[in-house]
């Protein structure tokens, strides 16, 4: 089991950035794929972006791309998000989730095992 942590949220001007970390417990992390989820008040919640256990590969939504980075640093059991031309619509909870299967960069969220209590990004105008 993974205990995941997530800091870094906090209040925005839109177009601003911020830089998001999840930090993971125990010994496991690096053979897990790793993912960034969100959740808007009414709204279902909403991947983000995805990682491989070795960070090889990627991906993201549609509608970060370009805009976001995910990455990590298996050494320091941490994940990041790297967010840059904030939007307004893109105020959120967000949520770091692991994957311990690590096979696959899964955008649906039932396929991840384990999650953090999210951290509040909030952007404003």
């Amino acid at each position: 089991q993974v205990q995941l942590v997530e800091s870094g949220g906090g209040l925005v001007q839109a177009g601003g950035s911020l830089r998001l970390s999840c930090a993971a417990s125990g010994r496991t992390f690096s053979s897990y794929a790793m993912g960034w989820f969100r959740r808007s008040p009414g709204k279902e919640r909403e991947f983000v972006a995805a990682i491989s256990p070795s960070g090889t590969w990627t991906r993201y939504a549609e509608s970060v791309k370009g805009r976001f980075t995910i990455s990590r640093n298996n050494a320091k059991n941490t994940l990041y998000l790297q967010m840059n031309s904030l939007k307004l619509e893109e105020t959120s909870v967000y949520y770091c989730a692991a994957d311990r299967s690590g096979s696959a960069l899964s955008g649906t969220a039932r396929n991840y095992d384990f999650w953090g209590q999210g951290t509040q990004v909030t952007v404003s105008s």
